[in-house]
């Protein structure tokens, strides 16, 4: 299986547990606001709204993979790939706007009296987080497998939920056993969930403007790059290794040392060979880009 083939067969793993996504938070954010208008908790009303955002962003990410996975064109030589970290960034704006929104409503419900919150939403959100925390686990792990950005700032998206009900949780309760008086503690549980909110927001917007701006696998792949093309035949030494992200593949533009007395035939037979070794490796390279030096270019 070839790398753009790897990387379709990979976006269509990951659609399949976005649509899972999907399904679940609509569901839970339907449960949440109606819990939390017949019990008197603006703390879970908030978090079902961050639920309806959580369906909006996982949306966005499974629409991302399928352009993603999308075979290059002519007018598109290096594919869709930027779509996918662009999504991300799509759904991590999301997040933060969603948690200025929520922290300024949170301080009206604070300064606005009313009852306690009503014991049974408390069940609900123990359900909540159960839910919740297993959708993160399973799409993160489905997202570092695949390699998405997108997909994993979407788990994280749901691990946010998970704690945002936890607040919620501690915050109603609070008010229940507390009494009369305490009644805002649900209100402040609401704020400090949007902070959480917000601090995830902005770590995974800059994860995701990484991506964009072209950021380096991790170490351990540039030194596994490294250490195939060196293995090659009549290969002396490895100047330059250049790699980039492109949505779920990777692209790599590599300056190899050769014998400077060499036929040019014999240069473009290591060139190919160096080329067909790394997109024979797992190291999901989508294409690389060879450049033949002479022994000067490691001095110069």
């Amino acid at each position: 299986m070839d790398a753009f083939s790897e990387a379709k067969a990979s976006a269509t793993r990951g659609a399949r547990a976005t649509v899972f996504g999907i399904l679940a938070s609509t569901g839970l954010a339907a449960v949440k606001i109606i819990s939390g208008l017949l019990g008197h908790s603006y703390a879970l009303i908030a978090d079902g709204i961050e639920s309806l955002l959580d369906v909006v962003s996982s949306l966005v990410v499974w629409g991302s993979l399928k352009i993603a996975a999308s075979p290059p064109t002519a007018r598109y030589p290096y594919g869709f790939g930027k779509v996918e970290p662009l999504a991300a960034l799509v759904v991590a704006a999301v997040l933060l706007i969603a948690g200025c929104g929520l922290a300024v409503q949170s301080v009206r419900e604070i300064l606005t009296p009313h009852h306690a919150p009503a014991p049974f939403t408390l069940v609900v959100l123990v359900a909540v987080v159960i839910i919740k925390e297993a959708m993160f686990r399973r799409l993160l792990r489905t997202g570092e497998s695949i390699g998405s950005k997108a997909m994993q700032v979407d788990a994280w998206h749901h691990r946010s939920d998970a704690i945002t009900s936890l607040v919620a949780f501690a915050g109603i309760s609070v008010a229940l056993l507390a009494g009369e008086g305490y009644e805002s503690a649900d209100d402040w549980a609401a704020l400090l969930a949007c902070g959480v909110i917000g601090f995830n927001g902005v770590r995974l917007f800059r994860s995701a403007w990484r991506a964009v701006l072209d950021v380096a696998p991790p170490p351990r792949v540039v030194e596994g790059i490294r250490e195939v093309a060196g293995r090659v035949r009549d290969v002396r030494a490895i100047e330059k290794c250049r790699v980039r992200m492109s949505g779920l593949g990777i692209f790599c533009d590599i300056h190899v040392i050769v014998d400077g007395d060499l036929p040019v035939r014999d240069g473009h037979r290591i060139a190919h060979e160096v080329k067909d070794a790394l997109l024979a490796t797992d190291l999901k390279l989508l294409d690389v880009v060879v450049h033949i030096e002479p022994p000067e270019a490691l001095i110069g």
